[in-house]
């Protein structure tokens, strides 16, 4: 028999346009070379502009889809997105504390790249309460991080994640591309300080699903043992790719190519360095 891929879990909403949410994280992990296994813990109406409708899955279904499949496959990193409510949150950290050892990947979605609100403020607070503890690295935009930390909207971002850190998250990943300049600074933040701020080529236009997208693959890369430092980097040059080979398909945001390396155009190469 061939080796077993490792077995990545991912908790997220649906979204039907598979541009962000659980069908982004599968394509991800999949493309990283794991197998995606998913607790749905939402639903939503939405297209590449925006939002409409969010509707929350019982958490009691999310914690029986979780202890099925946790009871039958050897999972080997654990993602989380969109939550859907404080109770989803509070039973999924109730799960994760059964495996410590397993490395999990936090990516507080709080609204979608319109503005429209995924996290009221009790699933904020779940959050900050239940998860930051259980989280390997948390991978929040600029935006998240501030909100998170219950800092001010233009709050200096370090001190935001020292704050996140003693919360109990391991790592913090702070992603750029809500700031201004040229460049997309994201900066990998420990128990020590800042432990590395790459810097990438700012892409036009706008993208649905870049952060499911670097969250999905930086679990992917943990699953396989790599540590963090190395698999944040090479989570960050995944996500980067995939949104050079973006395309517009609707009438709202692009959607990143997380196949890109299966299509026949040559691959798009990284113009930047950290």
């Amino acid at each position: 028999m061939p080796a077993q891929p490792p077995i990545v879990l991912s908790f997220a909403a649906s979204d039907p346009t598979a541009g962000a949410g659980l069908q982004a994280d599968l394509l991800a992990i999949a493309a990283l070379g794991c197998h995606p296994a998913c607790v749905p813990t939402a639903l939503t109406v939405q297209d590449t502009r925006g939002v409409e409708q969010i509707r929350a899955l019982e958490s009691d279904w999310v914690a029986r889809q979780a202890r099925c499949i946790l009871a039958d496959m050897p999972v080997a990193a654990f993602k989380l997105g969109v939550l859907g409510s404080a109770q989803n949150a509070a039973v999924i950290a109730a799960i994760l504390a059964a495996y410590r050892a397993v490395p999990v990947v936090l990516d507080p979605v709080l609204a979608s790249g319109r503005g429209d609100a995924l996290a009221d403020a009790a699933t904020v607070q779940a959050l900050r309460d239940s998860l930051l503890a259980r989280a390997t690295v948390v991978t929040p935009n600029s935006v998240e991080a501030r909100a998170l930390a219950g800092a001010a909207p233009d709050a200096a971002l370090a001190p935001c994640a020292r704050r996140l850190v003693a919360l109990g998250a391991k790592y913090v990943l702070v992603t750029g591309t809500h700031e201004p300049g040229a460049e997309v600074v994201n900066t990998l933040y420990g128990a020590q300080g800042t432990i590395a701020a790459d810097r990438w080529p700012r892409l036009p236009g706008s993208y649905h699903g870049s952060g499911c997208t670097l969250a999905a693959a930086l679990a992917a890369l943990l699953a396989q043992g790599l540590p963090v430092e190395r698999a944040a980097r090479r989570a960050q040059d995944y996500t980067w790719q995939a949104l050079a080979a973006g395309f517009r398909p609707g009438r709202g945001q692009h959607l990143p190519d997380r196949l890109f390396a299966l299509r026949p155009q040559p691959r798009a190469r990284r113009r930047g360095a950290r």
